[in-house]
């Protein structure tokens, strides 16, 4: 499947220039160390750590415990965002609330161990919500690792109490860190398409929501198709194709202004962007008569570079995390396969060579593995899977009648893709498309909310 979108699809998604469309960008949140309550450091009963590497965590989440923040309803809110954050990563498992034998200890107070020991619990998280005037609130908290009885992290964090769901975020991807030594990926965004109507009619429009599926919000208002959006790594702004005025073009689009403009003057249909990392470039393929080449784009300057010319069909360029190398699909060895070359073109080497053709490759964040499309020639056979760079140690992380397009979490230990399913109607027709999110091991396969079909995912850095 070489994906060059088809202008024949027709008008759907054009660029909403209300400032009501527009996604917000995240409100910053002010964050303060807390010493640990004096009690606290003078016990020490040692015991086992409830800090364990990822690889231990996937056969044996950690047991939490974590009530509520005080007593308010905000502090039960925040609580609870930060439990389904942790619970969703199939890495944590949370103690059942019957089974505390107190609530969560006063802020400037070390818990009683024994009561939490007794539940199953290695970790525990305390805290409370004060309002701070002028619409602010200041939530603090403390994680403690049980058996050793150690505070191991204190934060106060103040911010407008409408942020509160951030602020959760925030707290969730602290103590995935500091329990499992690795960045978290709570504090994200995830932009994507949104589709509606029958299949061969669908209306498509870029959304955007919390990692969560919270807030969600729409950003075209569907008189043009839309395709492949993609986050700048440090802007909030992303890239994506779309068809206004009948001219397939990537645009560029800020999310807080609404302001867009189309990347480059081309003769063909230019789609597939991605940023470079430092941001300060774009690579997107542009057709060129039956094919198509990778072109380079400085932001700047809109100065554009071509680096392939092969005369073959090049696509889904992206670059490796430190921009070295840039990773497409191609079918100039005859059929559609994985190709990386150096950021400048030229030397491209192939590297998939399992049973199928290779679509939409993308680098992870960690430089480790590449993620991958694989399909044996028709739409009943996709995969989902990932290898290493040179080609070695692929696995199939996800099958189905039709599996398309990851993106990686901004840690690298999760991906998100989209299935299309077959389903039933009156008429014995029917099909549906979901994101899907799934360890790069292939454990946790989760289905990820929307309000309507999705496609496209991708995800933003951590806290933007």
């Amino acid at each position: 499947m070489i994906h060059i979108p088809n202008p024949s699809l027709g008008r759907r998604g054009l660029i909403a220039g209300t400032a009501g469309l527009l996604a917000a960008a995240p409100v910053p949140v002010l964050a303060q160390a807390v010493a640990p309550p004096a009690a606290a450091l003078a016990a020490g009963g040692g015991g086992e750590s409830a800090v364990i590497p990822v690889t231990n965590a996937r056969t044996a989440p950690i047991p939490i415990a974590i009530p509520d923040l005080g007593g308010s309803q905000l502090g039960q809110q925040i609580a609870g965002v930060i439990s389904a954050d942790l619970a969703g990563s199939g890495l944590f498992q949370l103690i059942n609330k019957a089974a505390f034998i107190q609530a969560g200890a006063p802020t400037a107070a070390a818990p009683n161990f024994q009561n939490w020991k007794v539940t199953g619990a290695k970790a525990l998280v305390t805290g409370s919500v004060q309002e701070a005037g002028g619409g602010q609130v200041r939530v603090e908290f403390r994680l403690w690792d049980i058996l050793p009885q150690t505070q191991i992290q204190g934060t106060a964090y103040t911010t407008s109490q409408s942020n509160w769901r951030r602020i959760a975020h925030i707290m969730a991807d602290v103590i995935y860190e500091r329990l499992l030594g690795e960045k978290g990926y709570f504090d994200t965004r995830i932009v994507y398409i949104s589709a509606t109507g029958p299949r061969d009619r669908r209306t498509k429009r870029l959304a955007i929501m919390d990692q969560d599926s919270e807030n969600n919000r729409l950003l075209t208002d569907g008189s043009w198709l839309v395709l492949t959006p993609r986050f700048h790594p440090t802007r909030d702004e992303i890239a994506f194709m779309s068809y206004a005025n009948n001219r397939p073009r990537v645009y560029l689009f800020d999310l807080s202004s609404g302001r867009q403009s189309v990347l480059g003057d081309f003769a063909g249909m230019t789609f597939a962007p991605r940023f470079s990392p430092d941001g300060g470039s774009l690579i997107m393929a542009v057709s060129d008569g039956g094919g198509s080449d990778i072109v380079s784009v400085a932001l700047g300057s809109r100065v554009p570079h071509r680096l392939t010319q092969s005369g073959s069909i090049d696509v889904s360029p992206c670059y490796s995390p430190d921009g070295s190398q840039i990773v497409f699909a191609s079918d100039r060895g005859g059929d559609q396969q994985i190709y990386i070359m150096g950021a400048g073109g030229g030397g491209a080497k192939r590297i998939s060579f399992g049973n199928g053709h290779y679509a939409t490759p993308v680098w992870s964040p960690r430089g480790d593995v590449i993620a991958f499309t694989r399909y044996a020639g028709d739409t009943s056979n996709f995969a989902i899977g990932v290898m290493h760079p040179d080609g070695s140690g692929e696995r199939i992380l996800s099958e189905g009648w039709d599996v398309e397009g990851p993106t990686f979490a901004p840690n690298g230990r999760v991906l998100m893709f989209w299935r299309e399913s077959r389903s039933q109607d009156a008429r014995g027709r029917g099909f549906s498309s979901r994101l899907v999110s799934v360890d790069i091991t292939g454990f946790n396969e989760r289905p990820v909310t929307t309000p309507t079909d999705a496609s496209d995912p991708a995800w933003s850095p951590l806290g933007t």
